[in-house]
Order: C-alpha cells, then structure tokens, then sequence
C-alpha cells in the first residue's frame, strides 16, 4: 500500500497494472474522486464520450438496447472506446448502489496515451475485444 489511495486501486485496474510508480502517480494527479448515489447514469448509449472512468466502490450495471449485458465492480472501468475510436458510447452505465469513481477527462486521457505508447497499444486492444463481444 502507498500513501495514495488513488494509486493504490489504479495499481489494481489490469489496463494499468503494468504501469510504473511514477506513471500511477502522473495518473492519479489527473484523475479526480467523486462520490454518486444509487440510480446514476454515468454514461448513456450513442453519445459522445467525454471521460473514463474507474469504479473505485460500489456496482454498476452495463446496459446495450435497454438490456442488462454486465455488471461492474471495484476496479473495473469504462468509457475507453468512446475516447479512443471517437465514435459514441456504446452502452450506458448506472450505478445500483452508491458509488465513488476516479474519472479522466477526454484531454487528459489522450494525453497519458500520448506520453505512454504500451499503455496506447493495451488500450485499444481492449477496447477491440469489448466491441468483439
């Protein structure tokens, strides 16, 4: 465990295990903490993407044509396709229980791919298998 927090569970997101000390800790100084209720939602299907983010607590559920297809929980994230390809989201999330996430904003999530090429490559082959399946 490290003094931060926000490292300490982006150490835990896979995208960003392999991630250095130093690199968690550029991410965590652009990543901003916030609390929502139960019923939120956090992105909705076919609009345009503004931000990532990680489920730090609480679940979530992932939906596609009004149907339930997943369920989130601690560590898991969203919003990269939509950031990536540039095309709109492709499902909505809404938080079932009251939840605390650390969100990216679209500029400073391009800007760590940009500075981070093997994080850029893990990203979108990511990204690739979410909308494989």
């Amino acid at each position: 465990m490290t003094a931060n927090p926000k490292i300490d569970l982006l150490k835990q997101v896979p995208l960003f295990r392999e991630l250095s000390h130093g690199e968690l800790a550029k991410l965590a100084t652009l990543a901003d903490e916030i609390d929502v209720p139960a019923g939120r939602a956090l992105t909705r299907e076919g609009l345009a993407g503004k931000e990532f983010v990680v489920l730090a607590e609480g679940i979530a559920d992932v939906e596609r044509d009004g149907e339930v297809v997943a369920t989130l929980g601690p560590g898991d994230y969203f919003g990269e396709i939509a950031l990536v390809t540039g095309e709109p989201r492709t499902a909505t999330v809404t938080t079932r229980s009251p939840s605390r996430l650390l969100v990216l904003t679209a500029p400073a999530f391009r800007s760590l791919l940009e500075r981070t090429p093997e994080l850029r490559q893990r990203v979108v082959a990511r990204a690739a298998l979410r909308l494989a399946s």
